[in-house]
């Protein structure tokens, strides 16, 4: 069996990263219903998923490593919070820019998901996966909502494929990759406080974006729900499965 260092696990969920962004986008583009239905259940386990990660093991690590990771973690939310609201205030006054502007927003948003990657990873190999694995999960998702801003401002098919990959799924491991040398050197006290900024910025991706997005076209068979707890129950099975380890 191949053991990964830190780099290695960065890398190797920064391509997933890609492969299930690029399969969301090829999704909308050739079987549209299917895409449009299943993208709400990526949604909602990736949801749950970077619900409890946060909660339950990425922020008290944080703490442990330093006491103000707390508050960076309220900034971290807030941050989304705000740049969030700017965005969607400047797309409603300019119409004719929606899809150019809302794109922008899906590949900063994609850039801070490469950052989380490599900020997690070098915390610890366990906040690594839970963290990697619920972004590398909505990827899909994002593929096919910026497959969709892209085609309703008025860009053509092909072209909005292509413009989709490049700005929501390589911005992803372009973030990973740069910031990598940085946040390798250090000290741990700095990384509980990036850590702290990384749980506020997932708990916003998920209580904040991804299940109002999905609580949008919730089916009436109870799907969604269970999908949402499927990602709890992942996200408490790794940690506890490392816990009694």
């Amino acid at each position: 069996m191949i053991e990964l260092d830190t780099f290695g696990w960065i890398a190797l969920f920064a391509f997933f990263s890609v492969i299930v962004n690029s399969l969301g986008i090829l999704a909308i583009m050739q079987y549209r219903q299917w895409a449009l239905k299943s993208k709400t259940y990526f949604m909602c386990f990736a949801a749950g998923l970077l619900l409890t990660a946060p909660l339950v093991l990425v922020l008290p690590n944080a703490a442990k490593t330093n006491p103000y990771a707390g508050f960076v973690a309220l900034f971290g939310f807030l941050f989304m919070l705000l740049s969030n609201r700017l965005i969607k205030k400047y797309t409603k006054k300019r119409e004719l820019a929606f899809g150019i502007t809302a794109v922008e927003g899906i590949g900063i948003h994609s850039f801070i998901d490469g950052l989380v990657y490599t900020i997690t990873f070098q915390a610890s190999i366990l906040i690594g996966l839970l963290a990697a694995t619920g972004l590398v999960i909505h990827e899909f998702a994002e593929g096919v909502i910026t497959y969709i801003f892209l085609t309703r401002s008025g860009v053509k098919k092909e072209l909005a494929g292509i413009y989709a990959f490049l700005v929501a799924g390589l911005t992803t491991p372009i973030g990973a990759f740069l910031v990598y040398p940085f946040v390798a050197t250090l000290e741990k006290s700095i990384l509980g406080l990036l850590l702290g900024f990384v749980s506020g910025v997932l708990l916003y991706v998920s209580a904040a974006h991804l299940l109002p997005e999905a609580r949008e076209q919730e089916d009436k068979k109870g799907h969604s729900i269970i999908a949402f707890m499927a990602g709890i129950g992942f996200a408490l099975f790794l940690v506890l499965t490392k816990i009694f380890s």
